[in-house]
């Protein structure tokens, strides 16, 4: 049997870089560290940081630790609430993210409501509504348009992991309900690339195999584009889900 490994396999460059962020704060760690949430949507990755003495800081509340701030970033209130007691915090947000949390910001000073497009309860767009000052409304597909209130002028963003061709469906939606409209294109360069390239391999495979973590938003969106194409595909998070023929 012949396999192709896609060439973008692997983490993202802002996964990349918050791994070694952390993988460095724990190499020269004084006290307790923390991830503020899983790191990546990935067991086994998280599993090895345990084992490095990061832990996953959930509901409880910690002082006097480092915190780092996953690749997903976090609303300003939570950045504040985690500072003020007393942590140290040691921001890994993708560059990505930090940039769509930026225009957000801006925006929102400037008047404009803004329009997440992206899933609704992920900690990225949880973040992104935090940086919208309740001034933000989240669309996960283009039913959701319909329920959007009046606005006379909005920004459109997206989650960076967002698949691109939902977003411009969304977008052309949304132009016709909003007089005044700025639309920023957020999704990052690496997601854009693994989906060209799903699509791609999937004309020349007779099956596709999406190895990645079952929560990772990037995974299934690209886990759904495969399966769009008509191509057998499986979504496994390790070696061992694979079947064996006897």
């Amino acid at each position: 049997m012949k396999v192709k490994l896609a060439k973008t396999a692997g983490f993202c460059m802002g996964v990349r870089r918050a791994m070694n962020i952390v993988l460095d704060a724990a190499n020269r760690k004084k006290g307790k560290l923390y991830t503020y949430g899983p790191l990546v949507h990935n067991p086994q990755a998280v599993e090895m940081l345990k084992q490095k003495g990061v832990d996953i800081l959930g509901n409880n509340s910690v002082s006097n630790a480092t915190v780092i701030l996953r690749a997903h970033g976090v609303a300003p209130g939570e950045r504040k609430k985690i500072k003020d007691a007393g942590n140290v915090i040691c921001d890994a947000t993708c560059p990505h993210v930090a940039r769509a949390q930026a225009i957000l910001k801006r925006e929102i000073r400037g008047g404009y409501k803004a329009i997440i497009v992206g899933d609704r309860g992920h900690a990225e767009v949880n973040g992104l509504l935090g940086y919208a000052g309740g001034k933000g409304f989240v669309v996960e597909n283009i039913a959701d348009v319909e329920g959007l209130p009046e606005l006379d002028k909005a920004c459109i963003i997206a989650q960076t992991t967002q698949d691109r061709k939902i977003f411009r469906g969304i977008v052309e939606k949304i132009r016709s309900k909003i007089p005044d409209i700025k639309i920023f294109d957020t999704i990052c360069d690496s997601t854009s690339m693994r989906q060209r390239e799903v699509l791609e391999l999937a004309e020349e495979v007779d099956a596709m195999v999406i190895v990645g973590g079952r929560n990772s938003a990037n995974t299934k969106r690209l886990y759904e584009i495969s399966l769009s194409t008509g191509v057998p595909s499986f979504h496994i998070e390790e070696e061992g889900e694979l079947d064996h023929p006897g």
